[in-house]
């Protein structure tokens, strides 16, 4: 189990109120699943990944990742975690505007105290492996969308994570670029990768393997597909 959490609620003070994000969320994932998490605009499905994300801690119940309690670790302990077992890739790429595809690649190697010769090569093989071996010098403003959607996916992986959340990943693509990038995790996930997909898109949803939806901060249904 990659994945586990019992009864997790997070609440929010907004002025005098108080706002319950996820009143209950009982979780599980193995290792190696592409699910699908959906819920509409408020239904607490980004929390959620802020949590299993390690962005973010819950107000109550337990979290736990690959057999690890994550709930009472400190912040740097956090960020550790986020750079060695964690990879994001989000709907606006973010990636640094005057760097090379090499260079935002070898960001979380730089992190996390890698030598600079085997970032180099560990950035190379994963640039590779998304198809942009002949792009690696080029800025992202030198790049279409989906290249650069791809740059952030080898980001992603380049620490070899447990999991990777991938955030509206194709929400700023046209429809033949998102395809593209969903083959691609496709592709990732039958070598072994876990991959956990946020999206309102249904036929995007319904890509992956397995399906979540959260409603008003619980999980209304649950199936694999």
């Amino acid at each position: 189990m990659i994945i586990s959490t019992q009864n997790l609620k997070r609440s929010f003070q907004v002025g005098s109120e108080k706002v319950e994000a996820l009143k209950g969320i009982n979780l599980s994932v193995e290792k190696s699943e592409f699910l699908s998490i959906m819920g509409p605009s408020g239904s607490g499905k980004t929390t959620l990944m802020n949590i299993i994300g390690c962005l973010d801690t819950p107000t109550e119940g337990t979290y736990h990742l690959n057999n690890n309690l994550v709930n009472d670790l400190s912040d740097d302990e956090l960020a550790r975690i986020r750079n060695k077992e964690i990879g994001f890739v989000f709907q606006s790429f973010h990636l640094l505007a005057k760097n090379s595809a090499l260079n935002n690649v070898m960001l979380p190697l730089k992190y996390a105290g890698v030598r600079e010769d085997n970032a180099i090569t560990m950035a190379k093989n994963v640039l590779d492996k998304v198809g942009l071996t002949n792009r690696i010098n080029h800025s992202p403003s030198e790049l279409s969308g989906g290249q650069q959607q791809r740059v952030a996916i080898a980001r992603a992986l380049v620490n070899k994570p447990s999991i990777i959340f991938a955030d509206e990943p194709t929400g700023n693509l046209d429809s033949q670029t998102g395809d593209d990038v969903m083959n691609l995790f496709k592709e990732l996930n039958e070598q072994g990768q876990t991959i956990i997909l946020i999206t309102h898109e249904e036929d995007i949803a319904r890509q992956s393997k397995r399906i979540i939806n959260i409603k008003d901060g619980l999980i209304e249904s649950d199936y694999k597909i």
